[in-house]
């Protein structure tokens, strides 16, 4: 019998209302998912935002055969994102089966 699959979606809609530059928020955005590629085994996008300097929204998927782990592994990026110099506005955690 084969192992389930999981895989788990957070989008978060990030504000910076200080940013007063699209330059200045691609410094911050850009930097922020680096960090978050090299800290957790998690894929990031930038999904939205990207003309506006005041706001982003991402979107972090990581793939697993624990459920648990991986809803866990979400949630320790979205602290991670929120103790950083953004501010999450919204957030979104899903975490199904695929199955194969």
């Amino acid at each position: 019998m084969e192992e389930p699959v999981y895989i788990g979606v957070l989008i978060l809609d990030l504000d910076m209302p200080w940013v007063r530059s699209l330059k200045e928020k691609r410094s911050i955005v850009v930097s922020l998912v680096e960090r978050l590629r090299s800290r957790f085994p998690v894929s990031v996008a930038r999904l939205g935002g990207q003309g506006d300097h005041r706001w982003e929204r991402l979107g972090v998927v990581s793939i697993s055969g624990n459920a648990i782990w991986l809803e866990e592994l979400l949630n320790r990026v979205a602290h991670a994102v929120g103790a950083g110099e953004v501010r999450i506005r919204t957030s979104s955690l899903t975490v199904e089966v695929w199955d194969v």
